[in-house]
């Protein structure tokens, strides 16, 4: 009997790849995320920061003049613009994660038929050797029974 191949294995193959690849684009999504969400948290933290060191400054009883205070209203103005831009590209950046997550997740079902399909053919196949393994033995067995007798 001739060797089980299955006629779908270069689909298969390609499948796997493309599945390799969009989980590889899934990670590298999530490691720009988490970059992204640490530098926010920096950002926050430097804007609390300069917020604490404006109200050591102003409850010391020292008078402080304009200028620090522009300076400061500067500071302020700029760390938010920051943040605010910083927001902007985490929730790009995680509709991006998203969308590489759908793909993978189409990916792996597709792949998940393929293979449950294979499987198939595969019980398919060893069903049809067991029954001409068993015609066979049943042939010799009755040559067997017709030699004897």
């Amino acid at each position: 009997m001739k060797k089980f191949k299955f006629q779908l294995e270069t689909l298969l193959k390609v499948t796997k790849r493309k599945k390799e690849d969009a989980e590889m684009q899934f990670a590298a999504a999530s490691r720009k995320l988490e970059e992204l969400r640490e530098k926010l948290q920096v950002l926050l933290r430097e804007l609390s920061e300069g917020q604490k060191e404006f109200a050591d400054k102003t409850s010391e009883g020292k008078t402080i003049n304009v200028y620090d205070i522009m300076l400061y209203n500067r500071f302020f103005n700029w760390k938010r613009e920051q943040i605010a831009q910083q927001q902007k590209l985490i929730l790009s950046a995680t509709q991006e994660k998203q969308q590489r997550l759908k793909v993978l997740m189409k990916l792996i079902t597709y792949l998940k038929s393929i293979e449950q399909l294979k499987e198939k053919r595969l019980r398919e196949y060893n069903a049809e050797l067991l029954m001409e393994e068993q015609k066979m033995l049943d042939e010799i067995g009755l040559q067997l029974h017709i030699r004897s007798s």
